[in-house]
């Protein structure tokens, strides 16, 4: 299956093409998917660095984004994780 990509995750997170073995585990396990835009990743990765002093890349910082951004509310009393990953970027592009 051929995927388009853009923005700044697209090296990280878009994939030219999704495999045979990774697309039916996708289907199973995938509830659903919330797209943000580049902005919002992007402020992701700056709270996690001016909160936490933690750099991540912005594919890294993507999964906290709708969380920050408001797009995904956890309901009441559910447990949310986030993982966190990634380090193809520098403290230098958050510091000014």
């Amino acid at each position: 299956m051929d995927a388009e990509g853009g923005g700044i995750v697209a090296d990280s997170l878009a994939p030219r093409h999704v495999g045979e073995r990774m697309s039916p585990i996708a289907q199973r396990y995938v509830e659903r998917v919330i797209l943000v835009t580049d902005q919002a990743i992007r402020a992701a990765q700056e709270s996690l660095w001016n909160v936490a002093r933690v750099v991540v890349e912005p594919g890294g910082a993507a999964a906290l984004a709708p969380l920050l951004c408001g797009k995904y509310v956890p309901a009441r009393n559910e447990k949310v994780a986030v993982l966190i990953c990634g380090g193809n970027t520098t403290a230098g592009d958050f510091s000014r």
